[in-house]
């Protein structure tokens, strides 16, 4: 550990830690990094905690494991590190070490589904499939430059996912293109099929508090695309009330842990038992607000395809800066109330002109039926006239890579 000015540890990131367990199930050729909080046959579901080292091991495949096996185009090679218990968001695991980021090694690899994204930014597999609570994968994703996509609420299904009750919780995937996230997706749900729009798509820019040199970035990577203005004026209380679920549901499934001698991380712990204090009354209200904020939502995109806005309000912190509890919760403010709403979203690298990650996020509409699927935008028609210079690496190649190839970025239904 190094000692930061104000005397608390800072983690030392590995390589290492990106990855916990080397398996092989499947034969496809795309090689895939599973979650630790996703089940696997034959092995205990670790959640990234000590408590559950030796918890009885898992007699059957999550349904999205099962799914990517009999695909045929993937070889799960194997599981992902990840904040844990999936409640922090900076990725630091002391149990079993901390995902190094591979672009920004300085600065955080985001949480919980650290050791995924790290995975796919690194090149040791080309997709991760990780959980979104709260932010989980797209905001990972971002920090470490790759593509993350939380599909709406109960599209994919979570048997065999831990915390095994929740009303926020999507199993999404992470990846370095667009192609990828497509293929991942139509292996988890069949039914899962992208279409291309025969226009360019209705954008409706939402304008936050980010700091601006993200503004800008968006801005600048949406040039001259048709764009109207849309606001959310329930943003925050659709963060505050995300939190106060999210405390309720990890209170409920992992209370009793954290009131235990069981092997807990200090910072998981302590978190915990202050979820513990969330009223019945508090939760009645936040869900309250997820009924008006999900139809706020629904009111915004009408007449449009998606909402932009940015999927981090600021730049990765240092991992001396994410010593400061201030400067972390924040970062979920962007996420976090789409897992409330349940509203489907994307989120798609960029890379600044100070050169950190300046993430873009995509909010699609929800179909109303479960009978057919929905494809919002495609993004080649709004980039091909950009004069913006966008890095085109891998890692962080965001639209350019989607001007280049030509492909849509979906929101399925």
């Amino acid at each position: 550990m190094q000692i930061s000015p104000d005397n608390a540890e800072v983690p030392v990131p590995t390589a290492e830690a990106r990855l916990t367990r080397t398996i092989r199930l499947g034969s496809g050729p795309l090689r895939a990094a599973i979650k630790e909080c996703l089940a696997v046959e034959g092995l205990p579901t670790r959640c990234g905690s000590a408590a559950f080292e030796n918890a009885p091991t898992e007699p059957a495949h999550a349904t999205v494991v099962q799914r990517l096996i009999d695909s045929g185009d993937f070889t799960i090679t194997h599981l992902a590190g990840m904040h844990e218990l999936a409640f922090g968001m900076t990725g630091e695991n002391r149990a079993y070490g901390t995902p190094l980021n591979p672009n920004w090694p300085d600065r955080i690899t985001g949480g919980s589904s650290s050791g995924a994204a790290a995975a796919v930014a690194a090149g040791d597999v080309d997709v991760a499939i990780g959980t979104d609570t709260g932010g989980s994968v797209r905001l990972p994703a971002a920090c470490c430059g790759v593509w993350g996509f939380k599909p709406t609420f109960d599209r994919l299904s979570r048997r065999g996912a831990i915390p095994r009750q929740s009303s926020l919780d999507c199993v999404g995937p992470i990846a370095s293109d667009i192609q990828t996230i497509i293929r991942a997706m139509r292996a988890m749900d069949p039914t899962f099929e992208p279409a291309e729009l025969s226009r360019e798509p209705r954008l409706g820019r939402v304008k936050t508090s980010a700091d601006g040199f993200i503004e800008t970035a968006i801005d600048e990577a949406l040039c001259e695309s048709a764009v109207v203005q849309r606001s959310l004026p329930g943003l925050d209380a659709a963060f505050d009330a995300g939190m106060t679920i999210i405390n309720a549901e990890l209170a409920e499934a992992f209370g009793d842990l954290a009131r235990s001698d069981a092997s807990l991380g200090d910072d998981v712990r302590q978190r915990l038992l202050r979820a513990m204090a969330t009223t019945r009354e508090a939760v009645e209200r936040a869900e309250l607000v997820r009924q008006t904020f999900s139809a706020e939502i629904d009111a915004a995109l009408e007449g449009i395809d998606v909402l932009v806005l940015p999927t981090l309000p600021t730049a990765p912190p240092t991992w001396a800066e994410a010593r400061n509890p201030v400067n972390i919760l924040p970062l979920s403010k962007y996420v976090r109330p789409f897992n409330l709403s349940g509203h489907p979203a994307i989120s798609i690298p960029l890379k600044s002109a100070n050169g950190l990650p300046a993430s873009l996020q995509l909010v699609g509409v929800r179909e109303r039926t479960n009978c057919c699927a929905r494809w919002l935008c495609s993004l080649p028609a709004v980039h091909s006239r950009c004069p913006c210079e966008i890095e085109s690496r891998k890692a962080y190649g965001g639209f350019e890579a989607v001007r280049k190839i030509g492909l849509t970025v979906p929101f399925c239904e």
